[in-house]
Parts: structure tokens; sequence; C-alpha cells
């Protein structure tokens, strides 16, 4: 049986294209992992209940200790799961920083890609939903100049797949070379959601051969191996554990921050998201933790990146 104190939970739903990120680093890992399925749109009361209130896709929960955004999911699997590493070159630093632009102004490019594609077809409900949390608070205005810009943005986002294409054009497997990293399944989310939901993705991406080839080999990577768990058995494990999170501060810090001190975490972003309250008990360049307790959860440590993310005090 699995260790409760260790066992990976996934908070996700399907069609969620970060959470497929995550799902291709479970398979690089070749982790078991227990799924537990979200809805697509708020309210999403099980996964606020554990969060305080974060709402985004995806969330790991590994006992009491809950990682929000996969930023911050990736680093804390590659520190439990050191092999096989995410980092199969000396080229970590590079890698990350290259991650913020795939997971911030590319991915941001290709939503509004995809959410301008669809036009009047998209669910009024989800468009809403999205285009406040991608688009800002004029995001109707914003839709329709994306369905208008759509030709431009089809040209945004098909020179860096050109480049990726290129990198692939020499043979390899991945994008290092012969092992599946971290990098691989920051790009392949994109292109995932671009051949997944958009009607045109499939004979777009079909000029790009040596990408394609590169996506099937993601593709048998896997996800590693998933068993279903019920949200209530989520909540009740983090409630009957005790967060395992460190203590501290590093040197250095631009905040001034100190462990015990009330804080807020929220995206960085005008998305109309609700903060995380909570008490601070670690922060580092990369990583902040916060403390909060509630009477359905218990005592939890809500692990957010520090990259694209705003600390308030309070």
């Amino acid at each position: 049986m699995s260790d409760p104190t260790s066992e990976v939970i996934f908070h996700a739903y399907p069609q969620s294209p970060v959470a497929e990120k995550v799902r291709v680093a479970f398979g690089i890992k070749g982790l078991a992992w227990r799924k537990v399925e979200i809805p697509r749109l708020p309210p999403k009361p099980m996964l606020t209940a554990l969060t305080g209130g974060y709402r985004r896709t995806p969330v790991m929960q590994i006992g009491a200790d809950i990682y929000c955004d996969s930023q911050c999911i990736i680093r804390e699997l590659e520190r439990r799961f050191p092999s096989p590493t995410f980092m199969p070159t000396s080229n970590q630093g590079l890698m990350w920083c290259l991650s913020r632009w795939t997971d911030g102004a590319l991915f941001d490019q290709t939503v509004r890609h995809i959410l301008g594609a669809a036009g009047d077809q998209l669910d009024k409900d989800f468009a809403a939903d999205r285009g406040r949390l991608y688009l800002g608070e004029d995001w109707a205005a914003a839709l329709k100049q994306a369905n208008e810009d759509l030709p431009h943005l089809v040209s945004q986002v098909r020179a860096p797949l050109s480049w990726l294409n290129t990198q692939m054009s020499d043979g390899r497997a991945f994008l290092l070379g012969p092992q599946p990293a971290a990098i691989d399944a920051q790009f392949y989310h994109v292109v995932w959601f671009l051949r997944g939901r958009w009607a045109d993705g499939p004979s777009f991406l079909s000029e790009f051969k040596d990408l394609v080839r590169w996506e099937a080999n993601i593709q048998g990577v896997g996800h590693g191996t998933c068993s279903d768990m019920d949200p209530q058995d989520a909540i009740l494990r983090a409630k009957s554990l005790e967060p395992t999170s460190e203590t501290g501060v590093a040197p250095h810090d631009p905040q001034g921050l100190s462990v015990g001190q009330p804080v807020t975490v929220q995206p960085d972003v005008n998305g109309g998201e609700q903060p995380v309250a909570g008490t601070l008990r670690y922060a580092d360049a990369e990583t902040v933790v916060i403390e909060r307790s509630a009477e359905d959860v218990g005592n939890l440590c809500v692990h957010f990146p520090r990259s694209g993310y705003r600390i308030n005090l309070l």
C-alpha cells in the first residue's frame, strides 16, 4: 500500500492543458499518483477548501502540503523524486528561465488564439470565466479583438513552433537530447492545447514534421500510473496529517519577510482572483509557503512560486 504521507494526489480536470503538462511530468518520473477530478468552472469548493481560495488548475497535494501552480509542482516533484531527473543537462537555470516564457507569454498568447478562434461557438459561462482570468476586466472586447486578429495570432505562435521544429531537425528524440526533460512537458502542453482545442490545429501543426515526431515521443512517455480518489477522501487525508514544509526565510529577501507574518498570496495579474491568506512559514527566491487552518481541513501548508505571484503583508 502507498504511504499516505508521501502519496501524490493531483487535483485537475482532463481538458486542462496545464494539467497535461504535469501529467507528462508524472510520466517522465514514472510515478504512481491519485486523481481527484475537479470542475472546469468555479465554484470548486473541495479544491478551495484545501488551497484557501486559489482556484486555478492544477493543484498537487502530498499529505497536508498543497502545491499551487505547475512551476511549484514540478520543482517539488524533482525534489522528492530526483531520478529520473527533469534536468538531464547542466542548463537547469536556463530551463527555468525559459519555462517562465512557456508558462507566461507563450501560454497566454495561445489562450487568446484559441478563445478568439472559437468566437461565438465558445460556451458563454466558460468565455466569461476564462476571459476574465486571462484577458482582464474588459474581456468581452478583448475576445472580440482576438477573433478579428486571428491571422496575426496564428503568425505569433507559428514562429516559436518553427524554432522547436528546428531544434528537433537533427533527429533527436526530445528537446535536449535522448532523455525527456521538464522543458519538454512545458512546451508540449501548448502544442497539446493547439491540437486539441483549435479546429485548425491538426492541419496547422502538420507543417512541422519534426515537431510532430516529437509529439509522438512525448505521448510515448505516458502519464505514469493513475488511480481515482474521491475529493472528500483527499480532504480527510489532509486533515489526518500535519504539513512537513520547512520553516525559515532565506537571506536578502526583498520584502523583508519573516516567519509568522500574516500575509496573502495571489497571482500577480488582474484576473479577479481571491487572495489566499495565512501566516508565512517559508520563503526563498523561488517559493513561498503559508500556513492556514480550518476546521474542515485541519492544519495545512500552501506552497506557491515566488515568480508570478504577489505577497502582500497584512
